[in-house]
């Protein structure tokens, strides 16, 4: 006991250390900025300062101990295991996009929070306790052992190993991808490389440290992180809520502020060059759905007039920009009908979507009754998504596995709460805090005196804006409904919105790739754990020895890398779909297993086998069958439940199968009774 204490006094000092050094990093940038230093070179000191930092952790951290290497050595104190958990938790989903969705979307996008803060509860009630009673490496480990009598390597234990494996690698992948792709939008956009550039650097620091030192370079990696994540999320929330209400304190500001932007929405709502602006997007979806219908003549047709103006322009002598301008237009054209068709279709969504009036940020489920109950409806089955599969994700649980006790790990999850909420807390907060200043303050400027961020972020993904603004009704100035934003870009611009200097911006850009970066950490030791001790060591290779195994798990560790960071650079989706498809997929194939396998002595591993197999299967299928972008469509949707909540249906479908199945073939062993019974027994 006296030795933990002595670690937890020693890691507390160096922790203070590191917040002291980095507060007068902080305040040195500042200073070389007012000295006139440029954006550019703050950019990069802040990416690589934060990327050397990681990696020297890394180094320090390194080892090919198994147990440090797999569970940090199981000595990490519940505070600060709690910190670094945080940390793991709060991904790029959280830091860079819950405010932009709430922005975006108003009270719908509250989902989100109660969804993985209810989570999280689920985690410390029903699984993160026995997990860490059953001390194993990874979550296939504790599902083999629980399925298979005590030591998982009978059919149905290695079975159930097998397909754990595969749910976590799936489910890890889709989450670690959505990682990777913040870490080159960040990149990018404050060092002014490619975004598959600024991918692949990011990925160095990733690398570094958990290919060298595995869930102990991890852990103290984390730690540091977590302490910027939460500066860098809260100093322009503060500086905000001070501004517009002249209290510092985002929490409380929030509900001074909500009656204002109510009013100013009340305002817009009611402007006649809003619904002329509106009125023009509903006549060009119009438009666009009366191309669809005279297809394929209107593609023909519209093709010709593409190579017409090309042709008038290069024959009048035109400026090489409208030569240019012409040719894009061309190439990108529609190559064929059905590809216009798609195009086209998106494009009366997208004009559709724009032409809607404006949604009151404070009311719940806006509209008519049947839009109304549809939007409850999705709602709720989000949130049941996000806690189910909250509560199954291999990478967070796996942190059960790192503290000296069982008890530790109660505390550390109490931490872990604490620290969630005070980020979680403040991203409400600071989504009505930018919309009341883009509201007032953007919204009815002049075209001609924009100012500098607006051009500045409109340049950072030309093919894919973030952000733009053009003048439709032509009356030079901002309307609301002229303004496209996206919500993954919302957090990263609101230190230059908000007016503060731009080391703030460099901060807020170095609190997002942490939060990207300690998340994809996380995931992709998740994902070679499970493959270099579930599959190699426990299927293929008993025999291996300790720096065997170690070395294959840093080798599979590259690979799925790079893989990742492939597939991110390819720009599958928003980060907030990306993410919301992973929790429905650890939801439906995970959390049958696992609760029931900690309560329900009768679940065998011929129920869990199927149980697993069905939630996968109708989740999937659902995802397939209903989202467009994965050739799926709107109509085949199940009481109208968006195809990211598709967990509503996987983990029902999941449950009953297990328990269905395993009540009609025979009950486990004594010895995995007695199991079931020392899991569940409380600790003296």
């Amino acid at each position: 006991m006296s030795t933990q204490r002595s670690f937890f006094r020693r890691l507390s000092s160096y922790y203070l250390l590191f917040t002291a050094g980095f507060a007068c990093f902080l305040v040195a940038l500042a200073v070389l900025e007012q000295e006139g230093m440029s954006r550019v070179w703050i950019g990069y000191l802040f990416m690589f300062a934060t990327i050397v930092l990681y990696a020297s952790i890394g180094v320090l951290g390194r080892t090919s101990n198994v147990l440090e290497y797999y569970v940090a050595g199981r000595r990490v104190p519940a505070m600060f295991n709690g910190m670094a958990t945080a940390a793991d938790w709060i991904s790029a989903a959280s830091f860079i996009s819950l405010a932009g969705g709430l922005y975006l979307h108003g009270f719908d996008g509250l989902a989100y929070i109660m969804g993985w803060t209810g989570g999280y509860c689920l985690v410390a009630l029903l699984i993160a306790p026995y997990l860490r009673k059953f001390s194993q490496y990874t979550i296939p480990d504790f599902l083999a052992a629980r399925y298979g009598g005590g030591h998982g390597d009978n059919r149905g234990g290695r079975a159930v190993r097998i397909l754990a494996v595969a749910a976590t690698i799936i489910v890890s992948f889709t989450y670690v991808v959505a990682q990777i792709y913040a870490v080159g939008l960040i990149a990018s956009r404050f060092t002014g490389v490619d975004f598959s550039v600024g991918i692949f650097l990011g990925l160095a620091s990733i690398l570094v440290c958990s290919f060298l030192g595995g869930m102990r370079a991890i852990t103290w990696t984390q730690v540091a992180q977590y302490i910027i994540i939460l500066v860098a999320f809260l100093m322009p929330a503060v500086w905000l809520s001070g501004k517009h209400s002249d209290n510092p304190i985002p929490q409380v500001a929030y509900g001074k502020l909500l009656p204002k932007l109510s009013a100013r929405e009340q305002v817009l709502q009611n402007d006649p060059r809003e619904a002329e602006v509106r009125a023009i997007f509903r006549q060009r979806a119009d438009d666009y759905e009366a191309r669809i219908r005279k297809l394929p003549a209107s593609w023909e047709a519209g093709r010709i007039e593409v190579q017409r103006k090309l042709d008038s322009v290069k024959l009048r002598n035109a400026s090489l920009l409208d030569i240019r301008n012409a040719e894009r237009a061309l190439i990108a054209y529609p190559k064929n009908a059905d590809e216009a068709a798609r195009s086209w279709a998106e494009a009366r969504t997208q004009n559709l979507a724009r032409a809607e009036p404006i949604t009151p940020h404070a009311t719940p489920y806006p509209g008519d009754k049947e839009t109304s109950d549809i939007k409850r409806n999705n709602f709720l089955a989000l949130v049941f998504c996000l806690m189910m599969g909250t509560a199954a994700l291999p990478h967070i649980l796996m942190r059960s596995y790192t503290t000296p006790s069982v008890h530790e790990t109660r505390v550390s999850v109490f931490w872990t709460l604490f620290f969630i909420l005070l980020i979680y807390l403040t991203i409400p907060a600071l989504a009505v805090l930018v919309k009341y200043d883009i509201y007032s303050a953007l919204v009815g400027s002049d075209y001609a005196h924009l100012p500098n961020w607006v051009s500045y972020w409109a340049n950072v993904d030309k093919l894919n804006p973030l952000f733009s603004i053009s003048d439709i009704n032509h009356d030079g100035v901002v309307q609301l409904a002229e303004i496209t934003i996206d919500a993954d870009v919302l957090v990263l611009a609101t230190p230059e919105i908000a007016g503060l200097p731009y080391v703030v911006s460099g901060l807020v850009a170095a609190g997002g790739l942490a939060a990207a970066l300690s998340t994809a950490d996380g995931l992709l030791l998740a994902i070679s754990n499970a493959l270099s001790h579930d599959v190699y060591y426990k299927i293929v290779d008993r025999a291996a020895s300790t720096q065997k195994r170690v070395t294959i798990s840093k080798l599979l560790l590259l690979g799925v890398a790079f893989i990742a960071a492939y597939a991110a650079s390819q720009k599958p989706g928003d980060i907030l779909s990306l993410v919301g498809a992973a929790f429905s997929l650890a939801a439906s194939t995970l959390f049958p297993a696992l609760v029931l396998g900690v309560f329900w002595k009768r679940a065998n591993y011929q129920g869990a086998l199927a149980g697993m197999t069905a939630g996968f299967t109708v989740c999937l299928y659902y995802m397939l069958h209903t989202n467009p972008i994965l050739g799926g469509s709107a109509a085949g949707q199940w009481l109208h439940i968006a195809p990211m909540s598709a967990g509503i249906f996987g983990v029902p479908a999941g449950l009953l199968t297990m328990i269905a199945v395993s009540l009609l073939t025979p009950a486990p062993d004594q010895q995995t009774s007695a199991m079931v019974d020392y899991i569940r027994a409380p600790e003296l």
